[in-house]
């Protein structure tokens, strides 16, 4: 894994931290036992609701809860470096990492008092609530968000593309429940990486070590569609399909399909 800050696509190195520095935000909350799975270990579904929690608190507290209420996430990256167990006390810090004039990157570092790291970076975009599309940032928020960033052109790249049933390793209907859905009367991105921690038990050497998974959506799901999740496994050497600095690994990717349409598809290589 590159460490240069060079590349991008799935083998991008996420920024480090700004610490210390005022626009940092940073907060603290106990590791609770729904958060964790049957080991203890801080699940991905869980720390992808603290993302969000954390949005949502550093929103309200920049002031633009009420002129910024609503973002939709495009792509989410998480690294699991160590896993944060349970009765452990979470430390996350959530800053940005790029912008534009309608949507950013941004960064949250989990950390557990006792050891433990996960790293993540979710694309954010500001959508406004007529039109249903994105939305100009306010300039006093942009200033507030390149506080911690240099980048002020981001611009959208999928990194990933969609499987065919037709070579999958396997399919699997993946059923939609009433409590998955959210407000905005869609699956929550939450739900998408409980698909992530099924899969982890199908391939327990992804769990070996440190893992990255990333998850970009496309379309959202809604109740009552009939979702499967269409596995692919690419070997080591097998291709370069994921960018060069991956080929020397194993990728598995994870489409999430309603019929013949994409909804997300995910991504899980060993760090």
């Amino acid at each position: 894994m590159s460490t240069t800050g060079q590349v991008s696509g799935l083998g991008k190195a996420l920024m480090p931290v700004p610490d210390p520095h005022p626009d940092v935000f940073d907060v603290e909350w106990p590791l609770r036992v729904a958060d964790v799975d049957r080991t203890g270990r801080l699940k991905f579904d869980a720390a992808t609701r603290h993302i969000q929690d954390i949005g949502s608190d550093q929103l309200r507290e920049m002031g633009f809860e009420e002129t910024h209420p609503l973002w939709i996430v495009r792509r989410t990256m998480v690294d699991l470096i160590e896993p944060i167990v349970f009765k452990d006390m979470l430390r996350l810090r959530r800053w940005c990492s790029g912008t534009s004039n309608r949507w950013c990157d941004m960064r949250v570092r989990i950390e557990g008092r006792r050891g433990g790291l996960m790293e993540s970076e979710a694309f954010w975009i500001n959508i406004n609530r007529e039109t249903q599309g994105p939305a100009r940032i306010s300039d006093d928020f942009i200033e507030g968000l390149q506080r911690t960033t240099d980048v002020d052109r981001l611009r959208w790249k999928a990194y990933l593309k969609p499987g065919s049933r037709d070579d999958a390793v396997d399919v699997r209907a993946y059923p939609v429940r009433v409590s998955d859905i959210d407000i905005f009367d869609h699956m929550n991105n939450s739900v998408y990486w409980s698909v992530i921690e099924d899969y982890l038990t199908v391939q327990p050497e992804l769990m070996a070590g440190p893992l990255r998974v990333t998850i970009e959506h496309d379309l959202p799901v809604a109740l009552g569609d009939k979702l499967e999740i269409i596995r692919h496994v690419y070997p080591a050497g097998s291709t370069d399909r994921f960018g060069s600095e991956l080929a020397d690994r194993t990728v598995t990717t994870l489409t999430y399909a309603v019929g013949e349409e994409t909804k997300a598809v995910a991504s899980l290589f060993s760090l």
